[in-house]
């Protein structure tokens, strides 16, 4: 496979991991596109889409969506990584450059994911949670068939959203440290017995 479709399969693993492997194994079994022939058995697109079909619907549930990203903290950064492997080994190209591009690409999506998940759970409606689901989804979907099709245009749109993605993890940082600040202070404040 190419660079491009390693750089997008892995960016979008950190967005939702399932639904790339998914894709991916689908497009192979349907002939749509060359794909490793482990990603199209049987067994493997049945496991990959009973997990998609959970985190279909944890990942709309306010605080349960945040629990699940702790949780795949480490499992999506090393599942994009094992997805570049396997496209890589395909392709004959470098395994551990693929599996070091697509695991880097997947854990900064996922670090924005997780950052602007646990934003949106700060938030009284449940609203933000569903859209915020539902669009990640169809970025998925639309950066897969990108890489599929046009390998390196969705390279090069798989460079841009890592730099957008280390731009909200940065930012949700930046939020977290000043928050910490403010109560630090304000902790202080009340034991030397100043303000409310």
């Amino acid at each position: 496979m190419p660079f491009g479709t390693i750089a997008a399969s892995g960016w979008a693993s950190g967005l939702n991991l399932y639904g790339t492997a998914l894709i991916l194994g689908l497009a192979g079994r349907l002939g749509w596109a060359e794909t490793p022939a482990q990603l199209q058995s049987t067994w493997f697109l049945v496991l990959v889409g009973v997990l998609y079909a959970v985190e279909f619907v944890v990942d709309k549930v306010p605080w349960l969506d945040s629990a699940w990203d702790a949780v795949h903290t480490v499992i999506r950064p090393v599942g994009g990584a094992l997805l570049g492997v396997a496209l890589a080994h395909d392709a004959g190209s470098s395994e551990v450059l693929a599996g070091l591009v697509a695991g880097g690409f997947s854990l900064t999506a996922h670090g924005a994911k997780a950052s602007t998940r646990a934003t949106a759970n700060l938030s009284p409606e449940p609203v933000s949670n569903v859209a915020l689901s539902i669009g990640e989804d169809g970025v998925v979907a639309g950066l897969m068939a990108l890489a599929l099709a046009y390998p390196a245009v969705a390279g090069v749109v798989a460079v841009v959203l890592v730099l957008a993605s280390l731009g909200v993890i940065y930012a949700f940082a930046r939020a977290v440290r000043g928050v910490r600040r403010r109560w630090r202070e304000r902790r202080a404040a009340r034991a030397s017995g100043v303000g409310p």
